[in-house]
């Protein structure tokens, strides 16, 4: 998906040319992956648009940066207000919103303490992650890092890797994205989403034990299911349960809710998004683009003007 420049980009709390948001080959980031991000969406709303959770996501940059030990100069609030002026600025909505922290240049070496710290957000028009839908995937040959090398609550930059080569597998062999297992050969997640199963019922996920990400949709999906009664477990789930199971579903900023038709050319059920999977995505469109109640307060309105007409 190309990306779309937009007029401005947020740096270090200016806003500054498009063109302008350049770094050195020799920034830290470039050579050991040290870089913290996000990726948030900002959605259209029937009297403008609305950015979808934004505190959450700009708390667990904060978090990931912590873990990483990379000091961000700006709070809560003022990298939440960022976002919404550089919005505001370039006036593009819905749009898609990545900010992201690293280390730049200065010195050389593995340890990165010595390296500034760089902060920059952009935001561009980007649509649907999953084409189609639903998504044929299957299970990757790659398996996610175990809970003690790089961590995976961490939002960072090299995590990435892994994804790269669990994406590009599952594209090479024809599928629209891949499910890695974790360590001990437990469903983890895809290469950039968390993972939902249905069986009887009852709505699984993997915890957070099981290397994966403690995504900002994933934790919508499941407060929505228990608003709605739905049974929830959180436990290690083996592979073999997406084979028989009635629905599977990828949550994601990016994916949003995206149902699974297939895994390893086994079709799940007939194919088609199942009964819960429709509920959860219609309620969670439905509050992102403004047509249900807010219940939960996740959206933070910008003053941008939306032309099209939002629909679920």
């Amino acid at each position: 998906m190309p990306i779309q420049p937009t007029a401005r980009i947020w740096h270090n709390g200016n806003l500054i040319p498009w063109d302008k948001a350049q770094i050195h080959v020799m920034s830290h980031v470039v050579h050991y992956g040290s870089s913290v991000f996000e990726g948030i969406r900002c959605y259209g709303q029937p009297q403008g648009a609305a950015v979808f959770r934004l505190p959450e996501h700009m708390q667990r940059m904060l978090d990931s940066a912590k873990i990483y030990r990379m000091p961000l100069p700006y709070s809560l609030e003022q990298l939440s207000s960022a976002v919404v002026e550089l919005i505001e600025a370039n006036g593009i909505a819905p749009c898609y919103i990545r900010p992201i922290a690293f280390r730049g240049y200065g010195e050389i070496g593995v340890n990165p303490r010595h390296s500034p710290v760089e902060v920059y957000i952009a935001n561009y028009a980007w649509g649907k992650y999953v084409a189609g839908d639903a998504a044929d995937v299957c299970v990757s040959s790659w398996q996610r890092s175990a809970p003690n090398t790089t961590p995976s609550l961490a939002k960072a930059g090299g995590n990435y890797l892994n994804s790269q080569l669990i994406r590009m597998e599952a594209d090479i062999n024809g599928y629209a994205e891949g499910i890695a297992l974790d360590v001990n050969g437990y469903l983890s997640e895809g290469s950039g989403e968390n993972l939902f199963v249905v069986r009887n019922g009852v709505l699984y996920t993997t915890p957070l034990a099981n290397s994966v990400l403690s995504g900002i949709t994933r934790d919508s999906v499941l407060t929505l299911a228990r608003h709605f009664g739905i049974p929830v477990v959180e436990q290690a789930l083996p592979r073999e349960l997406v084979y028989i199971a009635d629905e599977v579903f990828f949550t994601g900023t990016a994916a949003e809710v995206t149902p699974i038709r297939s895994v390893d050319r086994i079709t799940i059920a007939d194919g088609n998004a199942g009964p819960i999977t429709q509920q959860l995505a219609d309620e969670f469109f439905g509050i992102a683009n403004g047509l249900r109640p807010d219940r939960y307060g996740w959206l933070t309105p910008v003053n941008v003007n939306v032309e099209q007409t939002v629909t679920v």
